[in-house]
């Protein structure tokens, strides 16, 4: 039987079990043996991340072959306008090429937990959320995505991958289920 583990990473955290520089890693945080990350979420972002010591799921959630949904919240600057959403729903060009469709909607403020340290906002300028819903995964590409339309990321919290949620585990803890 498949260990699955779903942890709500908090910011700050990095996506590996070891650090060579002292960051915060997911040893700190998830005390089962022998899982590893499928597919990766930057230091920067939070949210989602799907643990598994199943090679082949790990490999199906984190391959774009298998084009397997993840699904994010995006405190964004500013409030998106009907050209940049369209834009963003029908791929943008990034520096490594054009990113596929996306679905995308502005949601109400999602309830979160308070980000450690919180995000800078400024008072002339007001900030808005998105739900973005992607089936590739380059490095950075929703931040990427948001800036090439105008409207920079300040946070990011992964929402979903595949059927998985992160409804009802805390930021900073895990849930282990039995595939």
């Amino acid at each position: 039987m498949s260990k699955v583990i779903l942890f709500n990473k908090p910011y700050g955290v990095l996506s590996q079990f070891s650090s060579q520089e002292g960051q915060k890693t997911l040893a700190e945080y998830i005390d089962v043996a022998d899982v590893y990350a499928a597919g990766r979420l930057d230091k920067d972002s939070e949210g989602l991340l799907v643990l598994t010591d199943d090679g082949k799921l790990q490999n199906t959630i984190a391959s774009p072959k298998h084009k397997m949904t993840k699904s994010y919240w995006v405190q964004v600057e500013g409030v998106p306008d009907d050209v940049a959403l369209n834009a963003l729903r029908r791929g943008v060009e990034l520096k490594d090429g054009w990113t596929k469709p996306a679905r995308v909607r502005l949601i109400n403020t999602p309830n979160l937990w308070p980000r450690k340290p919180p995000i800078r906002e400024r008072k002339s300028i007001p900030t808005s959320w998105l739900e973005i819903t992607i089936k590739e995964g380059r490095n950075r590409q929703v931040r990427r995505m948001t800036a090439a339309v105008g409207y920079p990321t300040l946070r990011l919290v992964r929402y979903s991958v595949g059927n998985w949620t992160i409804e009802g585990v805390e930021s900073g803890s895990y849930i282990r289920l039995d595939a």
